[in-house]
C-alpha cells in the first residue's frame, strides 16, 4: 500500500509518499524558519499563510520525487491533531480535496503517534538496523511536548502516556535560553553546536526533579535560574564560557532526560528504548540515550534525524497503520488544537 502523508501542524509544510512497511519514497519538507526567526518563535497566523502558499507545490514534489502520480495512491493520510488549528486546517482541507477528487480513503492522525513511529520508517541509503518489536518505552522530547510513553502497538489506543512534563518542554526550554543568549531561533542546535565545545562542570546546573521518584518532568526552574544568572552577570562575552554555559544547562536537561526514559522502562518491565521527535536529534541526548541503554542491557533504537522532526513521512506511516486495519474517516474529519488522544489513554503518573 502506498500513502500520501501531509503534515502541516506547527511551521513545517510536509508531503511523503511511504510504504505500508515503512519504505520512504519521498519526503519534502518546506520549512518555515526563517519566516518566524525574527520574532523568536512561531507567529501562527504567518505559519497558516505560508503553508496555504507552499502545500500544493510540495505534495506534487513528492509525488514527482517518488516518480509517481496520485493514480498510484492508495491512501491519504494527514495530521488533524495537535498543533496550530490554522495550520493544521490548510493539511486537512486539503488532504480532504484529494481524497474526494480521487475517491481515496482518508484518515486523520496524532501527531504525536507519528513521532512514536517514526522509528519505523525506512529512508533510501540508511543503514539503519531493523525497527523495535513492541512493547516498548518511547521518550518523545520536542518544542511543544515532552512524555514518556509505553508504546504497545501502532495505534493511539495503544500508546499510554507514564508521565510528562508539568510545565514546559524541554524544547521550549531551548529556545528561551537560546534567546536569553541571543543566539538565535530555533535555539536547540545553537546550544547544542555550543555545547559540544564546551565544559558542563564550568557553570554547574542541578537537573530538574531528578532527585523525584517519578516520569515527570519540570523545565520551568532550570530556565528560571538561567534567566537569573544572565541578570546578574550578563550573556558571557568569553566564548569559552558562553559555552560552557550551554554544555551546562544541556548536561542537565539530556541527563534527566535520558535517566527517566531507562527508569521507565525498568519499571515497565520493558527491554526496549525509544527516542523520537525534534529535541531527538540532540548529539548529546543521543549518546546518553545510548551509553545508558548499553549499561542496563537495554535495545536503543533511536531514529536518523531526517525522522526526528516534523516531517510528512511519519504521517504517512501511521496512517497506513490505520489504513490496514480497514480503518478510515469521514468527510466530517476536523483539524484541532487539542490536546493529543494520547493523553486519554493516560496510565496515571510512575509506573504501569
Amino acid at each position: 500500500m502506498l500513502v500520501l502523508g501531509i503534515e502541516s501542524s506547527c511551521d513545517e509544510t510536509g508531503a511523503a509518499i511511504v510504504q505500508d512497511d515503512g519504505t520512504v519514497l519521498s519526503d519534502v519538507v518546506q520549512s518555515q524558519v526563517d519566516l518566524h526567526a525574527r520574532y523568536g518563535g512561531v507567529v501562527p497566523e504567518l505559519a497558516s499563510r505560508d503553508h496555504a502558499r507552499n502545500i500544493d507545490p510540495v505534495v506534487r514534489e513528492a509525488l514527482a520525487r517518488a516518480n509517481l502520480g496520485l493514480d498510484a495512491i492508495d491512501g491519504i493520510a494527514v495530521t488533524n491533531r495537535p498543533g496550530l488549528v490554522g495550520a493544521l486546517l490548510v493539511g486537512v482541507q486539503f488532504a480532504k480535496g484529494i481524497a474526494w477528487a480521487r475517491g481515496l480513503p482518508l484518515v486523520g492522525v496524532d501527531h504525536l503517534v507519528g513521532h512514536l513511529l517514526a522509528v519505523f520508517l525506512r529512508r533510501r541509503g540508511e543503514t539503519e538496523p531493523p525497527p523495535p518489536e513492541f512493547p516498548f518505552v518511547a521518550l518523545l522530547v520536542s518544542g511543544g511536548h515532552t512524555a514518556i510513553y509505553h508504546v504497545e502497538g501502532p495505534t493511539a489506543a495503544q500508546c499510554h502516556e507514564l508521565g510528562a512534563t508539568r510545565d514546559d518542554a524541554a524544547g521550549e526550554a531551548f529556545d528561551k535560553v537560546a534567546k536569553l543568549l541571543g543566539l538565535g531561533y530555533p535555539g536547540g542546535p545553537i546550544i547544542d553546536r555550543l555545547a559540544a565545545r564546551g565544559d558542563p562542570t564550568k557553570f554547574p546546573q542541578k537537573a530538574p526533579m531528578a532527585s523525584v521518584r517519578s516520569l515527570e518532568f519540570s523545565f520551568s526552574g532550570i530556565k528560571s535560574r538561567m534567566a537569573r544568572h544572565v541578570s546578574e552577570h550578563g550573556v558571557p562575552r568569553d566564548e569559552a564560557e558562553l559555552e560552557g554555559l550551554c554544555a551546562s544547562f544541556q548536561r542537565a536537561v539530556t541527563d534527566v532526560l535520558a535517566n527517566k526514559l531507562v527508569q521507565a522502562a525498568q519499571m515497565t518491565n520493558v527491554s526496549r528504548v525509544v527516542l523520537g521527535g525534534g529535541v531527538a536529534a540532540n548529539r548529546e541526548l543521543r549518546e546518553r540515550v545510548r551509553s545508558l541503554a548499553r549499561a542496563r542491557g537495554l535495545e536503543c533504537f533511536v531514529p536518523p534525524l531526517a525522522s526526528c522532526t516534523d516531517n510528512a513521512a511519519m504521517i504517512a506511516y501511521a496512517g497506513a497503520a490505520r489504513l490496514c486495519r480497514g480503518e478510515k474517516d469521514g468527510w466530517d474529519l476536523t483539524a484541532t488544537s487539542q490536546t493529543s488522544l494520547l493523553r486519554l489513554t493516560r496510565k496515571g503518573r510512575g509506573a504501569r
